[in-house]
């Protein structure tokens, strides 16, 4: 009887615990950080696949003009923790844009090619900096494997497998599929830092729009394809931005406008003539 109480007792430590990993993030945020440092070294080391951007102006503009001044505002938490850094990654065929753990933001060529304002692109940048500060990558990965490390734990296995399951599920990069509740966090996040900016806070849906109106999601192709497996439902997200800019106070307006807090003149300038 004392046996059966005490595995009862078990029992429902072991689902509460469960139940708080749908919850929590196992991970200290400085396993963030290590994970972002491992994955641009494997980046670097698979140059054919992901090759740098070699522009220097181009990189320059963007981080001191665009990026810098999105991490000022007082809602990202992680600025002085996190190694945030951006890198351009050469692929005109590629409409996406990517954020690991710990602050290394990614963007591809191809993007860059296809937004047409600032404004466009600070929504972009905000929302994969929002990924990175929300965490999203790591909370995925304790909900994935939380159980199955919990479980070596209790029955006194070898701790250290926790290491070879990080590093397996690093190596398959799902760390990078986003959930639509994540995508959805990481478009309100990103009004908020684009408010702090000179930015029209509703940029953060203009990639979408645009999308949209050229009829690319319809279409698929690889381009796109990439995008939607790591960003979800872009379409929907639409209403969504809409929805909070009206309760907000704040005029909808489309990748089609023009005038403050869009920067279009400045994009073609600094960003699109300068791309080669």
């Amino acid at each position: 009887m004392k046996k059966k109480k005490l595995w009862f007792v078990f029992l429902a430590v072991f689902i509460a615990a469960c139940s708080a990993i749908q919850s929590l993030n196992i991970f200290p945020v400085e396993q963030d950080v290590a994970l972002g440092s491992e994955f641009a070294l494997q980046l670097q080391n698979s140059s054919k696949d992901y090759p740098v951007y070699n522009n220097p102006a181009v990189k320059n503009y963007i981080t001191q003009k665009i990026f810098q001044p999105i991490l000022q505002s007082p809602d990202v938490l992680y600025k002085n923790v996190f190694k945030y850094n951006l890198e351009i990654i050469k692929n005109d065929t590629i409409l996406n844009a990517f954020a690991v753990p710990g602050g290394p933001v990614y963007v591809y060529t191809g993007l860059l090619k296809y937004l047409d304002s600032e404004a466009a692109l600070a929504g972009v940048l905000g929302h994969e900096i929002a990924h990175a500060e929300r965490r999203h990558a790591t909370n995925r990965m304790t909900k994935q494997m939380g159980i199955q490390m919990l479980t070596q734990l209790v029955l006194g296995q070898n701790p250290s497998q926790t290491a070879m399951i990080v590093s397996n599920l690093f190596t398959g990069m799902t760390l990078l599929a986003n959930s639509r509740a994540d995508e959805d966090e990481s478009d309100q996040v990103s009004m908020k830092y684009l408010q702090a900016t000179k930015y029209y806070p509703g940029a953060v849906k203009f990639f979408f729009e645009k999308m949209r109106d050229d009829g690319k999601v319809e279409k698929g192709g690889q381009g796109i394809s990439v995008f939607l497996s790591t960003h979800p439902d872009p379409i929907a997200r639409i209403a969504s931005v809409d929805q909070r800019l009206k309760a907000a106070g704040i005029e909808v307006k489309s990748y089609k406008a023009t005038g403050a807090g869009i920067f279009k003149d400045e994009y073609k300038k600094n960003i699109l003539s300068q791309l080669k």
